[in-house]
């Protein structure tokens, strides 16, 4: 019987789950549109703001094979309720402060699911990746290079 992942040590995390870079994936962003589908299922009737943004939103650059989303919430809605609300819908909880939550999906007791997910729920407003992401797609080049420093810290 495997360890649940709340009862292992930060090694054995690391040893489940290494950081690995991979050619960009075209499935990448049908994953994503998948997930983004199923999220707004989920906020049918509440009004948020769902973007994919990381490395695997930048188009032809190697990336960690994650789908990192960014979910943005109104000022007036209140973060832990949406946040016990994502949980129910398979995501765990990773960090947590007043302004922002991070959760994953994707994560088993014997490594990554195919499909990695990376939430990150914050108030409207909060959101320079989406600039980031937008910035590196209008600019190939410097996507490339910014590919090239990812590759060179990897190891």
């Amino acid at each position: 019987m495997s360890k649940k992942l709340s009862e292992m040590t930060l090694e054995e995390l690391w040893q489940l789950f290494p950081i690995d870079l991979t050619e960009h994936n075209d499935q990448w962003e049908i994953w994503y549109q998948e997930e983004y589908q199923r999220l707004c299922a989920l906020f049918s009737n509440r009004k948020v703001r769902i973007s994919h943004i990381g490395s695997t939103a930048i188009e032809n650059i190697w990336a960690k094979p994650i789908i990192d989303i960014l979910v943005e919430i109104p000022l007036e809605y209140d973060m832990s309720r949406v946040k016990n609300l994502i949980e129910r819908n398979g995501y765990i909880c990773m960090a947590e402060s007043a302004q922002s939550i991070s959760l994953n999906k994707g994560y088993t007791e014997n490594g990554f699911a195919q499909k990695v997910f990376h939430l990150h729920l914050r108030y409207w407003g909060n959101n320079d990746e989406v600039y980031f992401r937008d910035y590196m797609n209008r600019n190939p080049s410097r996507a490339k290079e910014y590919e090239k420093l990812k590759l060179s810290l990897w190891k």
